[in-house]
């Protein structure tokens, strides 16, 4: 059996270091997410607080529909959409690291996904087709765009007539899982954001927990 005082000690560096981490990451508004932290995405809960079925249908995503997941991490969302939208639909997974698509290239491979394109992205441009995409969803990686008004422009350049744009963040009640305050984006500021990049309000979505869903077309 382990001393108390070694138990109590090891505690105390496993605190310190999500500290450490969550500190690092509130520093900057452009702090990438840590693709060996990967793992914090996957919570086996999460797929009850964070509602992707209902977020789909507000979306209008449906068999056949080309959709984009932009900042799309590991996947988690991915495959969902990959999913929903069957083998005649297309989804892009959108994300400016190498090592995220890699690991989304790895997950669809294994879970048999042929429908998903990995797209590497730039800071303020995600390198989506013109005029090809039924909707297009951001789920918790706003605060990591340097300049939300030029990558949200382009990306409403790749909707077709009648697409929507779902944004998706926590909101600051501290309710919940999620990231530093420093992290969650003032949804006010979202909108705000959206109309100068050309975007309209379409619908704030009230169905989630802790987060916030706003919904933008053209």
């Amino acid at each position: 059996m382990r001393p108390t005082g070694t138990i109590r000690a090891a505690a105390l560096i496993c605190v310190l270091a999500l500290s450490a981490v969550v500190s690092g990451r509130s520093q900057s508004r452009t702090q990438l997410f840590p693709p060996q932290e990967l793992v914090l995405l996957e919570a086996p809960d999460r797929e009850q607080w964070q509602k992707p079925d209902l977020i789909m249908d507000a979306l209008r995503v449906g068999e056949g529909s080309v959709v984009a997941d932009v900042g799309a991490g590991g996947g988690w969302f991915t495959v969902r959409l990959a999913r929903r939208v069957g083998p005649n639909g297309v989804v892009y997974a959108q994300d400016v690291q190498a090592t995220m698509l890699e690991a989304i290239g790895r997950r669809v491979q294994r879970e048999g996904y042929l429908n998903v394109k990995p797209v590497r992205g730039e800071a303020d441009d995600p390198k989506l087709p013109s005029g090809t995409l039924d909707a297009a969803l951001i789920v918790d990686s706003y605060h990591e765009f340097p300049n939300p008004v030029a990558l949200l422009s382009k990306l409403a350049a790749s909707l077709k007539p009648g697409g929507r744009i779902g944004i998706v963040n926590f909101t600051k009640d501290g309710g919940g899982p999620g990231p530093p305050m420093s992290d969650r984006p003032d949804p006010q500021k979202v909108i705000d954001e959206a109309g100068r990049a050309g975007l309209r309000l379409v619908s704030r979505e009230s169905f989630l927990d802790f987060q916030y869903m706003l919904i933008f077309g053209r």
